[in-house]
């Protein structure tokens, strides 16, 4: 199991991020004695708070610029009551939430919380019901959420500022779960409530050392915001010029292992970019790429099948990087390579046909433009899931298909040695397709 992160005080890390830190003025909620429940102690455990961090409570909101890329800025102090959240924490989310909707400002959690606070019963727990308003607020008026997971992020701020963001990035060894550490059974396996364990299982798209948040945390909120409506031009081939010249021809094409995959087109293509990882249900596919990256100085977003058959969480993965994308105006480039969706047990339990069918219905309501190239196979729907209607080219070692050649002769009762024939049949070319108007050459 990793160390634990030593837990920096909210100055401390607002410090780290930013040069120029303002704090926003703090709503002026007055409590009655002893807190709303009137629970014995609690105004000398707030003192005794206030005195051992020097903060009036457990939320310090503010704006500051990181690495260039103006944000608001919501920090926990973990020293004051475990950084839990009360009414007066929630006054003052709500506030910094509404601030960053008034300025079009990106909001940044950096999250040290063990969840609701005890002495306010009910009332602490409601306000992550406002917390959740104010980032569906915030998400609706598309602006980007990038939450930085601090040690511990667990409870309600784990999920709603946490889970809910655009962009979980976690410190390493960080705690991260739902259940703190004094409530999951006695038995349970510590190691999977850590940010490690949470990046391989979707819920965390990187884990980040403190000496690169700062930099790491500027590039996203430059990404996230860097959009324009212009579509994104498709690549260029990097692999064969010349067109097949039979179908089986183009399915030899396709499945070379010398041809370039969709790692040397994203280089390529790319000045700069970044990762989203995770499908945030559970899963993460390898073979889904996903992320933001700079090409011209201007922002896309990306989605890219690396040649393998492709999985729930990749089609999962894909749908929240076109509808995050959607959302801040940023077009989107889709790289379809799969000799279609994985159609093993487990992909059927972990929900194939619903997550593909999400995947279709996200890119064919997109307002944001989609331009997809196909640059390998392009196995029936587990490819098409991926690609966009009107806006689809095709290099010439490529090949689309409503089935493989080989299961296409196995389906029409038809011997091994008839399925060169039947590619033929299929019309599977870069020339046939863009003759029967599915794609575009290039």
């Amino acid at each position: 199991m990793p160390d634990r992160p030593r837990r920096r005080p909210a100055r401390e890390i607002l410090g780290l991020l930013t040069d120029d830190f303002e704090e926003l003025p703090s709503p002026s909620t007055v409590l009655p004695p002893d807190g709303p429940l009137g629970w014995e102690g609690y105004d000398a455990a707030r003192a005794r708070a206030r005195e051992r961090t020097g903060e009036e409570e457990s939320a310090v909101c503010g704006t500051g610029h990181v690495q260039g890329a103006p944000a608001v800025l919501i920090a926990f102090e973990f020293g004051f009551l475990g950084g839990s959240l009360g009414v007066r924490t929630g006054d003052r989310l709500a506030a910094a939430y509404t601030y960053a909707r008034e300025h079009r400002l990106p909001v940044v959690p950096l999250i040290a919380t063990g969840g609701s606070r005890m002495q306010e019963g009910m009332l602490a727990l409601t306000q992550l019901q406002r917390v959740a308003r104010q980032s569906a607020l915030t998400r609706e008026a598309g602006l980007p959420q990038v939450a930085v997971l601090r040690d511990p992020t667990t409870g309600g701020g784990w999920a709603t500022l946490g889970a809910g963001a655009d962009i979980a990035l976690a410190l390493p060894g960080a705690q991260i779960g739902f259940a703190g550490s004094r409530v999951r059974p006695p038995d349970t396996d510590p190691t999977a409530y850590t940010a490690e364990s949470q990046l391989a299982a979707g819920a965390v798209d990187a884990i980040v050392a403190p000496e690169e948040l700062r930099g790491t945390l500027g590039d996203w909120l430059r990404l996230l915001t860097g959009g324009t409506a212009t579509p994104a031009p498709p690549p260029g081939p990097l692999g064969a010029t010349g067109l097949p010249a039979t179908g089986w021809d183009a399915v030899r094409r396709a499945r070379a292992p010398e041809r370039p995959r969709a790692a040397a087109y994203l280089d390529a293509y790319f000045e700069h970019r970044l990762p989203l990882s995770g499908d945030r249900c559970g899963g993460v596919d390898p073979g889904m790429l996903c992320g933001f990256g700079t090409r011209d100085g201007r922002t896309i977003a990306y989605a890219a099948q690396t040649g393998t058959a492709t999985r729930p969480a990749g089609y999962r993965t894909a749908t929240r990087l076109v509808r995050l994308a959607d959302r801040l105006g940023v077009p989107v480039l889709t790289l379809v390579d799969t000799p279609g969706a994985a159609n093993d047990a487990e992909a059927e339990r972990a929900g194939a046909g619903a997550a593909i069918a999400e995947l279709f219905m996200t890119v064919a309501t997109a307002r944001t433009p989609v331009t997809t190239l196909l640059i390998g196979e392009g196995g029936s729907g587990g490819a098409l899931a991926l690609a966009a209607p009107g806006a689809t080219y095709a290099t010439p070692d490529s090949y689309f298909s409503v089935i493989a050649p080989e299961l296409a002769a196995a389906i029409l009762k038809r011997p091994p040695e008839r399925t060169e024939a039947t590619a033929d049949q299929l019309r599977i070319r870069p020339q046939d397709l863009a003759e029967l108007g599915v794609i575009r050459l290039r």
